[in-house]
């Protein structure tokens, strides 16, 4: 029987991490441990690394999730390990689990089988605590404000229009709406309100999007907290709240150093979901990482339609980073849901419904190539996939002048991912990357919705109430329309029905909801259900979690 992930990497043979930081030059004194397997980077080292030439920058993506699982992280990790294993310096950076999805049904974000960071569960769990004080920096704002209501509101706070809500790093539907402040006179003025999820808050992404604590602190400061009854912006600089706020995630900001199951460096550091925020890990992160090494391999949250073009748009327009390659990650297994075929039918060969599902990675080619970045497929291969339906999906790729490479890091780890390294550095070394952004930021903000709804999605046009749109309007004249635009859609397809497989086209993209970032610098656009706050399943895999006999955990994956 195949051991599980925890097994796997409870198995590991984990180096002292000033050994890893010692591989990229990171020299011990740099490093603030959490005991002997990870650690923060000092901000005085990295600022050391400022005249340093920038090394490759790879972006891994993948097609269009299903519950038969893509593999993007463990493909990402064991393309990291692939590098290495072909004499490269390189390093990886991912993003940090949020524990919605650990007690939720996704599960963590460490990897897989042999492709995975470690140590697993600490990274799964509370890490470093860097949700934690995002967390309560999100909250301490959502103190302020209602304290200073209380005590006379001289800022002159509209009740009804405080923009600002709650979070916590957790599954909780129950919270998506609630009523603050009841209680009587001495509990303040009762409110409707609500909670999101941490790695929704706007917080997460400032923290994600700042180089360095003074953008940081002038990010947090620019955050628009409501509104007055004039509707004039009242923002948290206002209430003093970004001095405070940076404290609390002061020591959060420096990138988090752990390895691979091989021992290779990786930073681990922020969060945000790529469904309903930007996706990416921090820049401090990325941009540390390309000063260390000569490959840094990073992902973007789900399909290309939300990581990738928010990796593109937001990320790397802001940071003003340049991606050499990208990996588009896909399984048979996926592509035969996207063709039609149940998910207990998926062991059973059907090259008719591979190459029906194809048209789900054709679409996710084509939109990689319109910002200039050349690419790979990395076809995640599972052992009930057939020669047959590789041979399919390595055929119909040639037609976009890309290749689609057989990979096995899940079980192999490096040993299984050499040949994807070695066309990925081909890719980088071609010097064939010539960037760019979807949209230029003087587009109208409505009409960059739509860019991104008709060239990404397939969609015929977005749709918006006159309010939503009027409301674009507002902004513009208030000096955020050069903004980019963070799409929050379902994940589970180009299309706002996450029933809708495959590469639908001539739909519509319903925007029922607008939001200014003005700390993040992006507007938020909620198209049709998506929600902030996610829920727990019927049968959540909190269900499973639980310490063994010996004190173990068990479950975690």
């Amino acid at each position: 029987m195949a051991k599980s992930d925890i097994e796997i990497a409870r198995e590991a043979s984990m180096k002292p991490i000033t050994e890893i930081g010692t591989k990229i030059d990171i020299p011990t004194d740099a490093l603030l441990q959490f005991g002997p397997s990870k650690a923060k980077v000092s901000f005085d080292f990295l600022e050391g690394l400022e005249s340093k030439p920038d090394g490759k920058l790879i972006l891994v993506t993948a097609i269009t999730p299903t519950p038969a699982g893509e593999g993007k992280t463990t493909t990402t990790v064991g393309l990291g390990d692939g590098l290495n294993a072909i004499g490269k310096k390189a390093m990886i950076c991912l993003r940090e689990p949020s524990l919605g999805p650990c007690f939720g049904v996704k599960g963590g974000a460490a990897g897989g089988g042999y492709a995975q960071v470690v140590p697993m569960e600490d990274i799964n769990l509370h890490f470093t605590g860097d949700f934690h004080a995002i967390t309560s920096a999100h909250n301490l704002l959502s103190a302020l404000i209602d304290n200073h209501i209380y005590w006379g509101n001289s800022l002159g706070f509209d009740e009804r229009r405080v923009a600002w809500r709650r979070v916590m790093d957790m599954n909780d539907r129950a919270l998506r709406d609630t009523v603050v402040s009841l209680g009587g006179v001495a509990n303040g003025f009762p409110r409707q309100t609500g909670f999101d999820i941490t790695v929704a808050s706007e917080v997460m992404a400032i923290f994600c999007l700042a180089n360095g604590l003074k953008d940081l602190e002038r990010r947090l400061g620019a955050i628009v907290v409501g509104y007055t009854r004039d509707r004039e912006p009242i923002y948290a600089r206002d209430l003093k709240a970004e001095g405070p706020m940076t404290v609390l995630l002061k020591d959060a900001l420096m990138p988090n150093l752990v390895q691979t199951l091989e021992n290779n460096p990786a930073f681990i550091h922020g969060g945000p979901f790529a469904n309903i925020a930007h996706g990416c890990n921090t820049v401090s992160a990325t941009k540390a990482a390309l000063k260390l090494v000569d490959y840094t391999v990073t992902e973007a949250g789900f399909g290309a339609d939300l990581g990738a073009e928010k990796f593109f748009d937001i990320k790397c327009r802001k940071a003003g980073l340049s991606p050499d390659a990208a990996v588009i990650v896909a399984t048979i297994r996926a592509l035969k849901m996207h063709g039609g075929v149940a998910k207990d039918k998926l062991g059973e060969e059907n090259v008719e419904a591979v190459k029906k599902g194809l048209e789900n990675l054709g679409r996710h080619i084509r939109n990689v190539g319109q910002f200039g970045v050349p690419a790979v497929v990395a076809i995640n291969r599972f052992t009930l996939d057939t020669d047959a339906e590789l041979a399919a999906v390595q055929e119909y790729v040639t037609q976009f002048g890309v290749e689609a490479i057989e990979c096995n890091h899940w079980a192999e780890g490096s040993k299984g991912t050499e040949a994807l390294a070695t066309k990925v550095v081909a890719l980088c070394e071609n010097g064939g990357a010539q960037f760019r952004t979807l949209y230029e930021d003087d587009m109208g903000l409505f009409q960059k919705i739509n860019t991104i709804c008709r060239n990404i999605y397939g969609a015929e046009e977005a749709i918006a109430d006159k309010k939503v749109r009027d409301q674009l309007a507002q902004w513009e004249e208030a000096g955020y329309g050069h903004l980019p635009v963070c799409m929050a859609k379902t994940q589970y397809s180009f299309s706002t029905d996450p029933n809708l497989k495959g590469a639908p086209t001539n739909h519509v993209v319903p925007v029922r909801e607008v939001r200014l970032s003005a700390g993040a610098e992006f507007i938020v656009a909620i198209c049709g259900e998506v929600m902030t706050m996610p829920g727990l399943p019927r049968t959540p895999a909190a269900n499973s979690i639980h310490l063994d006999d010996a004190g173990l955990v068990q479950g975690l994956f």
